[in-house]
């Protein structure tokens, strides 16, 4: 076949990839796995340390240790060694502002302010190893404070700034940080969050804070505590601008991120410096393909992980321009994104799909009004993303010329595991599937007993060789790390996922293995039988839960949200049942159907399909601090309640 057409071919029209060149992606994964430390070694190499490791790796199940011997800082690799060569006037982070403010920030400006707050945190009794909190709305001095801490070797720990008062205060206390960053508030779809306000109530049974720095972002009456408090434009006020940075060993942990699981006590993940960096690094480069002339936009919040690995770390280890924006994709139009792709010629662009089915609901018109044919490359992130919402950003979004990069990575991962990798060359990509693993990385898909599965047969995403960017374990628990994350499947990692790989090899995440529905014996994914009703042209997005069943085991119930031209009824359920049917089968048929005009989700944009389960089965929903609009369950919980008097 030829190549006249090569975006639309990328878009794996011929599904087949055996009729495709495919770069060296496979031929680096299997060279990398052959020689994982030799690998490594060249990688790691591509940074700038201090001193040069003794062993690559030291690897003692399920405890690795990356670059052993080896002294470097993460604030010189992202800051310095730029600020220090032509890249001194490149600009580093466009930023802008909900309300419209906008601010331009050079490597060569970075640096100074990178090395300000250094000695601020200094002056105010931060040292090496001490623990420090972040709760911060999405402006520059987010990153400042981050390179900042690491420059000095304190370690940070960011707390969402959608999170309560009581998820703050947990952290505070779980991490025993010393110090507290954070603002007088923020903007949220023309609100202001009080932040400030909710730092003082968690801080009234965090009795570890000794010092709270406080940026302000508002005009906004704020009390400051006496002796604890203080404005940051005060505290940095004459300071100094060198701090040498500090040579931290390769283990030295750089960050504590924790994880909000769905039961239990959140998870501290510990990152080290030396191997997380070379794993950003590398995956910054091998998946988004970043070059010097790039405008690259990574919509995630500094506040997840997403937001540390590739807004701050893996951006600034390249030396890349950046767009950091403080708003939504909806505020205060649906319009703001595609203005801001427009206004700075962004060529990169990496959000959610959850951000994708939004925006879509509000049609083709509005992106079309605006000039994005600077995108040469999309990605996605967060969860999987179903093929209908892959098609439109494809067509409408990239012009049908932008590759899109499916990622899958977790928190505990530290950088992505599995994307297609336009550096190494695009594979034909499949929407809906993540492609391969990258390079260093032996992913498998495995049954109950730890044994790989043949035939396109589902089972559990597995990771069986160490790499860099691997959390080192849990703070202060180290029995849980080897619990939660070892103990399933033998001397591998396992991230709780189900997946499949196809006769091709593609992998196909199909969700949280907790939420797999067992139907008859049968296991659907829950994202399955969603991405079957999200390919139903009246729908824009839905939650699929599984609730006990007396004879099946599990039934399946499912709410869904329409697009503004579709309205509920009786004929629409059933063709939405009968979409399922046709597309997975008469197993995967849905028992109920519910109309809703909202789903519960997360600020960061995940559905949260426990609350979801909660409501179907009606038991007790649980913690909802993550939530971001709690009118959203009542509005299930309607969606409910109405269909049930109907059929009464």
């Amino acid at each position: 076949m030829t190549a006249s057409n090569p975006s639309r071919e990328l878009a794996g029209l011929p599904v087949d990839s055996r009729y495709w060149p495919v770069g060296r992606h496979h031929e680096v994964l299997k060279r990398s796995l052959s020689d994982i430390e030799g690998f490594w070694t060249d990688v790691a190499s591509q940074l700038s340390w201090q001193r040069q490791w003794d062993q690559t790796l030291q690897w003692d199940p399920p405890f690795a240790k990356w670059f052993v011997g080896g002294m470097l800082n993460a604030s010189h690799n992202c800051v310095d060694r730029h600020a220090d060569s032509q890249r001194k006037d490149k600009i580093a982070y466009l930023w802008e502002g909900e309300p419209g403010d906008r601010r331009v920030m050079t490597y060569g400006e970075l640096y100074n302010e990178v090395n300000t707050f250094a000695a601020t945190l200094q002056d105010l009794g931060l040292r090496r190893g001490d623990r420090i909190t972040l709760y911060m709305p999405m402006v520059p001095e987010f990153p400042i404070a981050l390179l900042a801490a690491s420059r000095i070797g304190a370690i940070f720990t960011v707390v969402f700034s959608g999170f309560s008062a009581a998820a703050l205060s947990g952290r505070i206390n779980d991490s025993g940080s010393k110090m507290l960053i954070t603002a007088d508030g923020s903007y949220r779809r023309g609100k202001i969050i009080p932040l400030k306000d909710i730092a003082d109530e968690a801080l009234r049974s965090s009795p570890s804070i000794e010092k709270v720095i406080v940026y302000k972002r508002l005009e906004k009456e704020t009390e400051l505590q006496r002796g604890r408090d203080v404005w940051w434009h005060d505290a940095v006020q004459g300071k100094s601008h060198f701090v040498p940075p500090e040579p931290l060993d390769a283990s030295h942990p750089l960050f504590i991120l924790y994880t909000s699981g769905t039961t239990g006590k959140p998870k501290g993940a510990v990152h080290s410096t030396g191997g997380y960096l070379t794993y950003v690094y590398a995956t910054q480069k091998w998946v988004f393909d970043i070059r010097p002339e790039d405008v690259y936009w990574c919509t995630a919040d500094i506040g997840w992980i997403t937001g540390h690995s590739y807004v701050v770390f893996g951006p600034l280890a390249h030396g890349a321009t950046s767009i950091m924006y403080e708003g939504t994709p909806d505020y205060p139009s649906t319009e703001r994104w595609w203005e801001i792709i427009e206004r700075y010629k962004a060529t990169i662009l990496y959000t959610t799909p959850t951000a994708i089915r939004s925006l879509m609901r509000s049609g083709d018109d509005l992106p079309r009004r605006h000039d994005l044919t600077s995108l040469r490359l999309l990605g996605t992130v967060g969860e999987p993303i179903n093929p209908a919402a892959w098609e439109w950003y494809f067509d409408v979004i990239g012009g049908k010329r932008s590759p899109i990069v499916d990622t899958w990575w977790q928190t505990e991962t530290g950088g992505i595991l599995i994307s297609a990798s336009p550096n190494l060359g695009l594979v034909p990509l499949k929407p809906g599937s993540a492609t391969f693993p990258l390079p260093g990385i032996d992913a498998e898909i495995v049954n109950e007993d730890g044994k790989p599965v043949q035939n396109g047969e589902k089972g559990f995403l597995v990771i069986r060789k160490p790499w860099p960017g691997m959390f080192m374990t849990l703070y202060n628990d180290s029995e849980r790390y080897k619990q939660v994350y070892w103990n399933r499947f033998q001397d591998m990692y396992y991230p709780g996922d189900y997946a499949v790989k196809d006769a091709d090899g593609y992998f196909w995440l199909l969700g949280r293995a907790d939420e797999v529905l067992k139907v008859s014996g049968h296991r659907l994914g829950t994202i399955e039988v969603e991405d079957a009703l999200v390919g139903h042209p009246a729908v824009t997005e839905a939650a699929v839960a599984g609730r006990a069943d007396s004879v099946k085991g599990e039934g399946i119930i499912v709410f869904v949200t329409l697009k503004p031209d579709y309205k509920p009824s009786d004929a629409l359920r059933q063709e939405l049942r009968e979409k399922v049917r046709n597309t997975i089968g008469p197993i995967a048929t849905p028992d109920e159907i519910y109309f809703t005009g909202s789903l519960p989700k997360t600020r960061s944009g995940k559905i949260m399909r426990r609350v979801v389960k909660a409501v179907a089965s009606g038991i007790e929903i649980g913690d909802i601090t993550t939530l971001e609009d709690e009118s959203s369950v009542e509005e299930v919980q309607k969606a409910m309640a109405t269909f049930t008097r109907q059929i009464e």
